[in-house]
């Protein structure tokens, strides 16, 4: 599939599918969510390139691949930017995403927000039997966080398998709940994708709570309250989502669009 006029979609048709799939409308007040760079010079879209962070490598790796647009889930533009020169890693994004005609688009907590979307991808981890938002939104089907009931019970050991599973992790990090061991059962899980302390502090009690990153403090009630605590990394409990948008988002645009997962993109901490 190459660029060019009489191939691929407009801007506007994949910016009404994205918006068919989550509403900016679910974004939270905070957020700076939605297309956040608009080429002078419009161009059909041939080929999508989706990532979790906007890096000036993955900036460049959407140059190289000939990609017209990016969906970059964590908005990169957030805190205003008062020029677009070369003194930063931010506004040299803005400047090569202009200078190559690339859109680019975030949709954030729309995305944790609505029904199909990040929480629910992470919620797959866990054979639960009731899913609702932790805080609902207008929709009840929708909202942040995920509380589930598990209702034959799933040992903390195999929890903890099962996230690594879904996520692709090697290793996560655990603080056990006061008076618990791995063999324990799991009845209900409390999670959020991303840093989830904020929503996860509505819970009063839960047997496992999931996020990608809590304050130590937080986790340190948490545990103390006998909830055990699985962290993954900020991203590592978002990025795994975009494989399957990848495929969703190409089949509701009938095939006439590439959509990609960056190589480039991955969390910036590792475990050494």
């Amino acid at each position: 599939m190459s660029s060019g006029e009489e191939t691929g979609l407009k801007l506007s048709v994949v910016l009404t599918a994205l918006e068919k799939f989550a509403p900016l409308k679910l974004s939270e007040n905070w957020d700076n969510t939605g297309l956040l760079v608009e080429p002078y010079s419009p161009r059909n879209i041939t080929k999508i390139l989706l990532t979790n962070d906007l890096t000036e490598d993955v900036a460049l790796e959407a140059k190289e691949q000939n990609c017209e647009m990016i969906i970059s889930y964590h908005p990169p533009i957030f805190a205003p930017i008062k020029s677009v020169v070369q003194k930063s890693w931010k506004e040299r994004i803005v400047s090569l995403l202009l200078e190559n005609r690339i859109a680019l688009f975030s949709p954030h907590t729309s995305w944790d927000s609505v029904n199909r979307g990040v929480n629910d991808w992470l919620a797959n981890a866990f054979p639960f039997t009731e899913s609702v938002p932790i805080i609902p939104g207008e929709d009840p089907d929708t909202g942040a966080g995920r509380a589930l009931k598990i209702n034959k019970g799933l040992k903390l050991s195999e929890a903890i398998t099962r996230v690594k599973d879904v996520t692709g992790l090697k290793y996560v990090r655990l603080a056990l709940g006061k008076g618990k061991t791995l063999s324990d059962n799991i009845t209900t899980v409390a999670l959020c994708a991303g840093s989830g302390g904020s929503v996860l502090k509505k819970v009063e009690h839960a047997d496992l709570f999931l996020t990608g990153e809590m304050l130590h403090h937080d986790v340190l009630d948490a545990a103390q309250r006998g909830i055990s605590v699985i962290l993954t990394n900020h991203s590592d409990s978002e990025r795994g989502f975009l494989k399957r948008f990848s495929e969703y988002l190409k089949s509701d645009l009938d095939n006439q669009v590439d959509v990609v997962v960056s190589q480039c993109d991955k969390d910036p901490l590792t475990t050494v």
